[in-house]
């Protein structure tokens, strides 16, 4: 009898910035308080990474352990996939800069502009691409830098997003009971409003008047984003919970991306899970869009949260609108 194989993550990576700004520094910087802060989103630092540092430096720096882990080099890597809203720059790919920098010399390289969904939807690439290729490893990375687009003067998007890279290689399961599970990603373009950035692109090209009008920067609705940000990770998470079998007592974590820890908390009562199960981070890092659950996986990982055969469900949700979500067996 065949017996179909399954994809799994190998090795995960993580890296942040040493540099820290608290809420303390904000208060310095806009009108806002840690208080404020705090109670609205639960964040009370994030890491920034030096001016100039490019998104490709970060996303190499998290490979590094990410492939030391799985036990393979970047001669082993097939293919590079690199989830950011912060490329490098718009041509070519960052996956490009990184497969230089990594010396990766068999790797097909693209990035995929999912925003705080990305690093799933890279993961589902992944996972499809070893189903069929048995033999390939991909290495998945979410990385961003996000103080490159934050407007610094607005009190309201500020204090949310921090810089950071997490990574995953995936490859063939040896074992049929543990590897990832199918995938569900979703996107709604009527809402890309909600979450964007004005200029830069082919709809609006860059000008003086555009840097003039700060219009390089992230632009949130936070009050619809917070709506539908809630609504999509009850769904999702329901949905991978289902499609995995798996009970509330079975679920050992859900690894959400780390938006605000009032809609984790609300998405948590919704779903009646304990919050000892929702893996948060935010506190220490802030938004930190496509490299949030990459990152949280690998401290659950490292961290000795996870042992093999634990299930666990990936959510995901952000700009586009995009959401995604996955369970796996680690």
């Amino acid at each position: 009898m065949t017996v179909q194989h399954r994809a799994r993550i190998l090795g995960t990576g993580r890296y942040l910035p040493p540099r820290i700004l608290t809420n303390h520094d904000l208060e310095r910087m806009v009108d806002t308080s840690d208080e404020w802060i705090t109670q609205r989103t639960g964040i009370k630092e994030r890491r920034l990474a030096e001016p100039g540092t490019a998104t490709s430096e970060l996303a190499c720096a998290a490979a590094k352990p990410a492939l030391e882990a799985a036990g393979v080099g970047p001669e082993d890597i097939d293919l590079i996939i690199v989830a950011t809203i912060t490329p490098d720059t718009i041509l070519p790919a960052t996956a490009c800069w990184v497969q230089d920098r990594l010396g990766a010399p068999h790797a097909g390289a693209v990035d995929v502009v999912a925003a705080c969904s990305g690093f799933i939807y890279g993961l589902s690439a992944a996972a499809d691409h070893v189903l069929v290729h048995p033999e390939a490893k991909v290495l998945v990375i979410g990385a961003e830098v996000l103080s490159s687009v934050t407007d610094y003067t607005d009190r309201a998007s500020c204090i949310l997003f921090g810089d950071g890279a997490g990574a995953a290689v995936v490859g063939r399961s040896d074992d049929p009971e543990r590897g990832l599970g199918p995938f569900s990603l979703g996107s709604d373009g009527a809402g890309a409003e909600m979450m964007v950035t004005p200029a830069g692109g082919s709809r609006m090209p860059t000008t003086h008047q555009t840097v003039d009008d700060r219009l390089h920067y992230m632009k949130i609705r936070g009050r619809e984003v917070y709506k539908f940000a809630v609504t999509k990770m009850v769904e999702m998470v329901a949905w991978a919970m289902a499609s995995g079998g798996i009970s509330a007592d079975e679920l050992k974590l859900v690894i959400p991306h780390q938006v605000n820890v009032r809609i984790l908390e609300a998405a948590a009562k919704r779903l009646d899970l304990p919050m000892d199960k929702i893996y948060v981070n935010i506190d220490r890092y802030g938004n930190t869009s496509a490299a949030s659950v990459p990152i949280a996986l690998d401290e659950a990982v490292r961290g000795g949260v996870l042992e093999p055969g634990d299930r666990v469900v990936l959510v995901a949700m952000g700009g586009g609108l995009t959401w995604a979500a996955c369970w796996m067996r680690w």
